[in-house]
């Protein structure tokens, strides 16, 4: 059983590091952080055998929760209640050491559970089974790709016999393969009454495995229930989002669902500009389009990254890059420059709203300014494809008639 109850988690944001440290002046009186509640009076209960999922977009607070929930965080106020053994499989790179082997890890992992080493011996081989990554469970993590990691981390969790699964979108990365095999181990984990509470973009398993679905918003339970009454009102949010946005036209401050970042830099425009480079919401499925983001730096800063990320209308990635994956470094820039960027491709996506998330960031990732869903555009086209992408597929077909030679005994 899993019991939450009025559950906060408040965090101090400050514009420096060294802030934090001026702030404990006892002479000084005015505070130099400003309050951000990730979590607001979050309460529910979870019944043994249940399936709960929690939906909405990001920068809601869901994975925030799964770390308080795991024992990770401990909550600004309230309390978290859970009876039996937790096995958790939160973002990737949490929980492996990447120095140690795939054997070792999982051994690892057994121990900070107590789980004894004989137990651990006999699921050895059902893990390396479920992860089938072969030869590589000898092989230091680090050299493992994100698919490869995610499979060995999955199969750890279900095979330690948990009473309790918490899983984070980590499931993501795995490929359709795995993903099936994941929900088939999933129904089996309803069936031996385990009780699994995840996070997923994908509403449509949402509704395949959950007896109830959770909608977070602002840091606060919006909507809890049947999935697909949950799910209906999640995206009925995020259609209104679009209009309104649609609808206000050129503002003079950006405007994003969610923004955060030390404010290194900061994002003045983001624009989508068609072929002939006039600004546009509307596109059509192949046509040549480019992101431009303008930026203007505050501090100084080597060698910044910027990036950009597409999401369609339930927040599901659909195509994200940086500079740095692009190998273009940008070398320094001076407090009071501006750095104007174009991030320009053949949009071969299906037909729907997608919306679009610029950031600038530091080399390790962290932000200078992050903007989610800052412009929304929608795609059109004569042609009709499932998913999200529109791959043009070459088909190519034959007729062949069946030999009528007979033979003669």
């Amino acid at each position: 059983m899993l019991l939450v109850q009025n559950v906060s988690k408040l965090y101090r944001l400050y514009r420096t590091p060294f802030d934090r440290i001026r702030e404990l002046n006892p002479l000084r009186k005015a505070p130099l952080h400003t309050d951000f509640w990730a979590l607001r009076d979050i309460s529910f209960s979870v019944e043994r055998g249940e399936t709960v999922s929690l939906v909405g977009p990001n920068g809601c607070g869901k994975s925030t929760l799964l770390q308080v929930i795991s024992g990770i965080l401990q909550p600004t106020t309230g309390r978290v209640v859970t009876k039996g053994r937790v096995a958790a499989l939160l973002e990737l790179g949490a929980g492996f050491n990447p120095e140690f082997s795939g054997r070792e890890n999982v051994f690892i992992n057994g121990e900070i559970m107590g789980i004894p080493r004989t137990e651990m011996e006999r699921n050895l081989p059902l893990i390396e089974s479920f992860a089938e990554i072969g030869e590589f469970i000898e092989r230091p993590v680090k050299e493992y790709s994100s698919g490869m990691y995610v499979r060995l981390a999955f199969s750890t969790a279900i095979h330690v016999n948990p009473e309790i699964l918490i899983v984070d979108e980590a499931l993501a990365v795995g490929d359709a393969v795995f993903a099936n095999r994941c929900i088939r181990k999933f129904e089996e984990l309803r069936e031996k009454k385990t009780t699994v509470l995840f996070v997923s973009h994908d509403l449509g398993l949402v509704k395949q495995l959950s007896n109830r679905a959770i909608f977070l918003l602002n840091g606060r339970i919006e909507a809890e229930g049947e999935p697909k009454h949950v799910i209906d009102k999640y995206i009925g949010i995020v259609l209104e989002r679009q209009k309104a946005f649609e609808q206000s036209g050129r503002r003079p401050h950006l405007a994003s669902s969610h923004r955060h970042g030390d404010g290194s830099s900061e994002i003045l425009d983001v624009s989508l500009l068609d072929e002939g480079g006039r600004p546009c919401g509307i596109v059509s499925s192949g046509e040549r389009v480019t992101i431009r983001i303008r930026t203007a730096f505050h501090r100084a800063c080597v060698e910044p990254m910027v990036g950009i990320l597409i999401r369609n209308r339930i927040g599901m990635d659909i195509y994200g890059t940086n500079t740095n994956i692009e190998q273009i470094d940008l070398g320094t820039f001076d407090t009071g420059e501006e750095l104007d960027i174009d991030f320009a491709f053949d949009c071969w996506l299906t037909p729907q709203h997608y919306t679009v998330t610029v950031a600038t960031q530091y080399r390790d990732g962290s932000s200078h300014d992050w903007l989610d869903d800052v412009l929304s555009f929608q795609v059109v086209s004569r042609r009709q494809a499932a998913g999200v992408t529109d791959l043009r597929a070459r088909v190519e077909w034959r007729k062949t008639v069946a030999d009528e030679s007979t033979t003669n005994a």
